[in-house]
């Protein structure tokens, strides 16, 4: 529930819905024209915080703590937790005293400049304002920043966003955009496999496609990453046309059309190819070429990156320190239409559609601010996609800033993290938190897109499972020939669909505001929902890591044989409940009594528990278990039922499409569809007569220890129709 309530500010404090929030507050009125603004700085201390700030230009992690000074520089969200123990709590009334109150803050964009929360030395909180354009100024802003308040943090972050975005009307929510199909396929891309050496595969094409076919996990999808553009250095982008590589080359292609159209056919792929045209705005990291002839058109002018001061507190990055020694070939933002027009017509008449990166936001000096140039060109963008692209089919990629965010109004995938590393053997569990906390506030503007992994590394079952429960793509960078196809079989049908679900995957309400890398005691707990149920991962991602805020990828040579850094903490203990699924209500019938199976995917067990019940859980370090937990249906007097899925796969309640059912007096008949094949499970508090799969009857195990019924759905994949009949 969102409450409806007017911040005041009576006495220097600030006060949502009857209860003070942050006291000492002073109100700055400057009477200078300034293009950096710090205003309202204010106290709060007391209660427990999380934060989603930029550690690098181009990404975000979560902070926590309990104070203003706990409140990093570069802030874009900012969410307070009250209990009974702190001035949030409710005591209104005897049942609202009971709830836990979230105050939540969103800095905005106002107009042409862009807005961030950051501590001062004085441990205040700060709202920074600012526009990266030294020649335009203003001494005030009325809409900057944005305060909400309400009982269920989820519903909180959605109706935010959505009142947000119809207020502001520069972006949309996620569920007004269009969500391109291929999300619900396996995929492959050729970063980590090939990096910036990628080219026609050549000799190694029979082995890719042996593998996988032999593997029976066909990717229908393809990202060729970079390398595959005509670049000076590796750096200045020369021509809109592929390089070299992709030209009379081994496999008989003489262009890009022609290797993509190869591979297309050669491989069954469901969809185009996707490339990777790199910077959002330029074309490429360098950005254009200003004196090569095929890019004058589109009058490039270097430009030298300007960073915020708060982007100076930043990580610094190889790839941001060349931009700013050597600077970028910016397109005119007169031309930017008709560039990207150019680039994507080409590519889509090649069969291949776009990922795009963002580094415009420290261009804007000249060019009317960060926040006016982003706009222009993800406009542009937006446009082009929506005339060469039938399926809305772009991924922004490094854009993890409010200036992208809430110019949004199309894009509908954007990556929720910083790039999956196989070999930083400190960030693979961070990488995994940092995707489901950014998700809290990511997913409600964007499909989010989890990144890749390879499936032979130390820790792909980890990242396995957490793509199995992120409502995102799956796919894999795996070098040919080297796949684990024990793991990509529990992710990927043999038809190559995946299981997704209806939400990006988030942490649960009960560990929110715990820092699951660094504590050395909290799990990491991502929830979801399918249509039928809902899934719990709970994973272990302490003491084999730390947040990636001090060490570039750069400081790591390419070697594989870095240990992971595993203390000798082996386990940390927690606890799951039927109450960690938001919404499970929502899917249950209308006679549930709060009483949920819960199949457990790694064991195997299943238990029942009331709503409030609990299970207790101990994982050792970089381990996880998922939980399908389906709300019991009590049909008649006695039967209680309740399907759970393909019970092989890691999610496996995302096979289950619908649930009816018959009951007389002759007995009970349970009609399920399910989409997929194999092991099929489901809770029965009693043996069935008979299990029919699209009208033939299949043998069927029933465990009368703990109600696991479960029968073969055998043949190709597709939807299926299941009878159980009692």
């Amino acid at each position: 529930m969102t409450i409806s309530a007017t911040p005041t500010i009576p006495d220097s404090c600030l006060i949502v819905h009857g209860k003070v929030v942050l006291t000492n507050n002073y109100i700055q009125t400057s009477t200078f024209f300034l293009n950096i603004l710090c205003w309202i700085c204010f106290h709060f201390g007391g209660f427990r915080l999380i934060s989603i700030f930029r550690f690098k230009v181009w990404w975000m992690i979560p902070s926590f703590g309990n104070s203003g000074s706990d409140v990093p520089v570069e802030t874009q969200v900012l969410l307070l937790e009250g209990d009974d123990k702190t001035p949030l709590h409710d005591e209104i009334n005897e049942s609202s005293s009971r709830e836990t109150l979230y105050i939540l803050f969103l800095p905005a964009l106002e107009g042409q400049f862009r807005t961030s929360l950051q501590r001062t030395s004085d441990k205040e909180l700060q709202l920074c304002v600012e526009i990266g354009d030294q020649s335009i100024q203003t001494c005030q802003v009325q809409e900057a920043l944005f305060v909400s308040s309400g009982y269920n943090p989820f519903e909180l972050m959605r109706d935010s966003i959505g009142i947000l975005a119809k207020h502001k009307g520069t972006f949309s929510h996620v569920e007004e955009k269009t969500i391109p199909p291929h999300l619900d396929w396996f995929g492959w891309c050729t970063w980590d496999a090939s990096y910036t050496t990628v080219s026609p595969l050549k000799e190694s094409d029979k082995d890719f496609r042996d593998s996988f076919s032999e593997g029976g996990c066909p990717p229908k999808f393809l990202i060729i990453d970079n390398g595959w553009q005509e670049t000076v250095n590796d750096f200045l982008k020369e021509d809109i046309k592929e390089n070299k590589k992709f030209m009379n080359s081994e496999d008989g292609s003489t262009n890009l059309r022609e290797f993509i159209r190869t591979i297309r056919d050669t491989y069954g792929l469901k969809f185009s190819s996707w490339t990777k045209h790199a910077v959002l705005i330029v074309g490429y990291w360098g950005g254009l070429h200003p004196d090569h002839e095929a890019m004058k058109k589109y009058n490039p002018k270097i430009e030298y990156p300007v960073l915020s001061p708060g982007s100076q507190s930043h990580m610094k990055c190889g790839a941001m320190l060349s931009l700013l020694r050597n600077g970028v070939g910016l397109i005119d933002p007169e031309c930017i239409y008709d560039f990207y027009n150019d680039l994507h017509s080409y590519l889509a008449s090649c069969g291949a559609e776009v990922d795009i990166q963002n580094v415009v936001k420290s261009l804007g000096s000249g060019y009317g601010g960060r926040v006016t140039l982003t706009k222009k060109y993800q406009e542009a963008l937006e446009e082009s996609i929506l005339k060469n692209f039938k399926d809305n089919n772009l991924i922004c990629s490094m854009s993890q800033n409010i200036d992208s965010f809430y110019s949004s109004k199309k894009s509908s995938i954007a990556r929720a993290s910083e790039d999956y590393m196989p070999l930083v053997p400190t960030i693979q569990t961070s990488h995994v938190a940092a995707i489901a906390l950014n998700s809290f506030f990511q997913g409600e503007i964007a499909a989010v897109d989890w990144d890749m992994f390879q499936s032979d590394h130390v820790t792909a079952d980890f990242h396995a499972a957490a793509r199995a429960i992120g409502g995102c793509a799956v796919y894999i960078s795996d070098k040919p020939g080297k796949h684990d196809f024990k793991i990509l079989k529990k992710l990927v049908l043999p038809d190559g669909s995946i299981l997704r679900e209806k939400y990006a995957g988030r942490p649960t309400r009960d560990y929110l505001f715990n820092d699951p890398t660094t504590d050395g005691k909290t799990q990491l707990k991502i929830w979801n929902m399918n249509k039928l149920n809902g899934v719990l991962g709970v994973f272990n991602c302490q003491e084999a890591g730390s947040w990636n805020t001090k060490i570039d990828v750069g400081d790591f040579k390419r070697d594989t044989s870095q240990d992971l850094p595993i203390s000798a903490i082996t386990a940390i203990s927690g606890h799951i409940s039927p109450v960690d699924i938001e919404f499970l209500g929502e899917v249950a019938s209308d006679n549930w009594s709060g009483t949920s199976a819960i199949y457990a995917f790694n064991s195997g067990t299943l238990h029942a528990l009331p709503k409030k019940g609990s299970l207790n859980v101990s994982l050792e370090v970089l381990k996880f278990e998922i939980f399908t937990i389906c709300p019991i249906v009590m049909f008649g007097q006695n039967l209680q039922f309740y399907p759970i899925g393909l019970v092989d796969m890691y999610n496996s309640g995302g096979a289950l499409e619908s649930l009816k059912h018959k009951h007389d007096s002759s007995g009970c008949t349970i009609w399920i569809q399910a989409s997929g094949c194999g092991r099929f499970g489901a809770y029965s508090s009693t043996k069935p007569r008979a299990c029919l799969v699209d009208e033939k009857e299949e043998e069927f195990v029933y465990d009368h220890d703990n109600g696991i019924l479960t029968f073969i759905l055998g043949g190709e994949c597709g939807l299926k129709e299941i009878e159980v009949i009692y």
